[in-house]
């Protein structure tokens, strides 16, 4: 059983705010998403006298402009991911070096999609942006049930999980993509991410000093949980179909790899008969890598 509550396990996980917030700005890339995006390529659209998108004029093909707009609504749901963050670690408190810090740079990743979208005309701006509203209406654990499941570390969990597969389905996107300004842009937001999961993964690390037992609950249940990017946009599956193998059971290995690697889960002893069972199941993903 954990050792600490939810109160006690905050305030232990504070200690270590300075240093990893710290470690945080000197491994983040400061940029501005209007610098990237090509401005050049844009027209006006019917209401300022231009013309409106016609399927014929899509600059991406459909393998390609499926999963950026998977990508771009899984961060358009940033609202949700913070009001989860925001549950145990408020944003008005010393957490805005987490909470706040992390939501500035990574709302900064739907504004450069969606711009680059709406300006090379790389897919319908109108179904794109009915998709957002519904997607961000329905959002991410927002219901008392589910909140109700997500403690203070299970939150650091889901997002040091959703993180690293953020890096992970972006690097698969960038390898399909054909336009070299698309694939800087997620460049850019690929190196935020990996910034942002080794942030998260530093809480589980001190996690694992202040409170075992709850750390590797946390991950286990993170990576039993995993919502492959898209999984959740609404009557999406034949777009899903075509960047299906983007995150498989071996990507997830990967992740719980890594995990393992970083929390040295391997050599975790002295554990209740639950978590070294959560334990044994981790590492038995993590061999599938």
């Amino acid at each position: 059983m954990a050792v600490l509550d939810d109160e006690e396990l905050i305030n232990a996980l504070e200690k270590a705010l300075p240093e990893i917030a710290e470690e945080h700005q000197l491994g983040a890339a400061a940029w501005e998403p209007h610098d990237w995006v090509p401005w050049s390529r844009g027209r006006n659209f019917r209401f300022l006298g231009g013309e409106d998108f016609e399927p014929d004029q899509a600059s991406l093909d459909p393998a390609t402009a499926a999963p950026l707009l998977a990508l771009l609504l899984t961060k358009d749901n940033l609202p949700s991911f913070h009001r989860v963050l925001a549950i145990h670690f408020p944003a008005f408190s010393d957490w805005r070096q987490l909470v706040g810090v992390w939501t500035a740079e990574d709302n900064r990743h739907a504004i450069a999609l969606r711009d680059y979208l709406v300006v090379t005309r790389a897919m319908d701006p109108v179904d794109a942006e009915n998709r957002r509203r519904i997607h961000v209406v329905a959002g991410w654990k927002q219901n008392p049930e589910a909140v109700a499941q997500v403690g203070p570390m299970n939150a650091l969990a889901l997002l040091a999980v959703h993180e690293n597969q953020c890096v992970q389905f972006i690097g698969r996107l960038a390898e399909r993509a054909e336009d070299p300004q698309l694939v800087t842009i997620l460049e850019k937001i690929a190196v935020d991410d990996a910034v942002q999961a080794s942030t998260f993964q530093a809480f589980l690390m001190a996690g694992m000093v202040a409170d075992q037992e709850a750390t590797v609950l946390a991950v286990d249940k993170a990576l039993a949980e995993i919502e492959h990017i898209g999984s959740d946009v609404a009557d999406y599956d034949a777009q899903r179909a075509l960047f299906a193998d983007f995150e498989t059971e071996q990507t997830d290995a990967a992740i719980a790899a890594k995990l393992v690697d970083e929390l040295k889960l391997d050599s975790v002893q002295e554990l209740s008969e639950t978590a070294e069972a959560a334990r044994r199941r981790i590492l038995a993903l993590a061999a599938k890598a």
